[in-house]
């Protein structure tokens, strides 16, 4: 997982993930695209399975969407995902002028009409009428054509039931979110997710359960002490969504939201962090050395996720947890 990079160090990084033995590489989207990095990706390093994880879908039309996976599936031969997401009211409504009025359906239909776009490419006809969006007009001079690859998986970012049975019914994928700690996965994401599939007459296999996992590797205690305090201020970053609260107290550390939320309205972003315990980190976190951190990852997550993503394989230390994706592949 790597937030977006400057174009022109992108490929650098790609050839470098490669190299390193990861299957894939994951971009988020903040204040750069993820589409344009994949892109770059996709060129210096053939081969790499690449995904948004994940791109904010109301600021684009689905056509828009559609077409830009498009040529990014065709680009990496068939190894783009297509991971999409709602972001918050106040980045959509503040930040990119949209519309973020029922969040959860208008993203079920963009998603199937995102999906119907992929079939006008190949078929020449485009006709989805949903409740937030309508399409029905392409021409061969309008249409990306087909492309000699399957059609991209579109993935969806979802926490509560709602938006898991939602991924579940449309989606080929759902994006768990950071927090997501086994004990959430096996509560929330895979009965609601099962329970959408089967709406749509699907089997749960159809529909790729993808966690990302904060880790604190390392052989020294200072070694762990350092990347103890980036997946704790990770974390409390995260922690401060309020829809997200459920997740800290049925694990039992109730009312972690609240008291992250005091410390950031008080601009106190150390304070935010210390309100994650030792304890927090060892329920959502795994610790250990690297000869152990494959086992780990495979004893926790190896009977509930279809792929992992390495939320903190990032500097210096890429190639060693680039030997450790390779030991879970293997």
């Amino acid at each position: 997982m790597t937030v977006p990079q400057p174009l022109a160090t992108v490929g650098d990084l790609a050839r470098r993930t490669q190299a390193a033995g990861f299957d894939g590489m994951l971009f988020t989207e903040t204040g750069r695209t993820a589409y344009l990095n994949a892109a770059v990706a996709s060129q210096a390093a053939p081969g790499l399975e690449l995904s948004t994880g994940v791109a904010v879908a109301f600021p684009r039309s689905p056509f828009v969407t559609a077409a830009t996976a498009w040529e990014l599936q065709e680009a990496t031969g068939g190894k783009f995902r297509l991971g999409l997401g709602t972001q918050v009211r106040t980045h959509i409504v503040r930040r990119y002028g949209m519309e973020f009025e029922r969040p959860g359906p208008r993203l079920r239909d963009y998603v199937r009409a995102v999906k119907a776009c992929f079939a006008a490419f190949r078929t020449g006809t485009l006709d989805h009428h949903g409740d937030f969006y309508s399409l029905d007009f392409i021409t061969p001079q309008w249409s990306a054509g087909p492309i000699d690859a399957p059609d991209p998986k579109v993935d969806v970012a979802a926490v509560n039931p709602w938006m898991l049975r939602m991924a579940g019914e449309v989606a080929d994928g759902v994006h768990v979110h950071p927090l997501g700690e086994p004990g959430y996965i096996g509560r929330h994401v895979l009965p609601n997710v099962a329970e959408g599939a089967a709406k749509s007459g699907r089997s749960t296999s159809d529909i790729a359960v993808i966690v990302p996992v904060m880790t604190i590797v390392g052989d020294s205690g200072e070694e762990r002490h350092n990347e103890r305090e980036f997946v704790r201020a990770s974390m409390s970053f995260y922690g401060s969504t309020p829809n997200y609260a459920f997740i800290w107290d049925e694990a039992g550390f109730e009312g972690t939201t609240a008291r992250i939320r005091e410390k950031q309205k008080a601009g106190d972003f150390k304070g935010m962090a210390a309100q994650i315990t030792d304890e927090h980190i060892a329920t959502f976190a795994t610790e250990s050395t690297w000869d152990g951190l494959a086992d780990a990852l495979i004893a926790k997550y190896g009977h509930i996720a279809t792929r992992i993503v390495l939320y903190n394989a990032i500097g210096e230390r890429l190639e060693r947890y680039g030997a450790v994706a390779q030991r879970i592949s293997a």
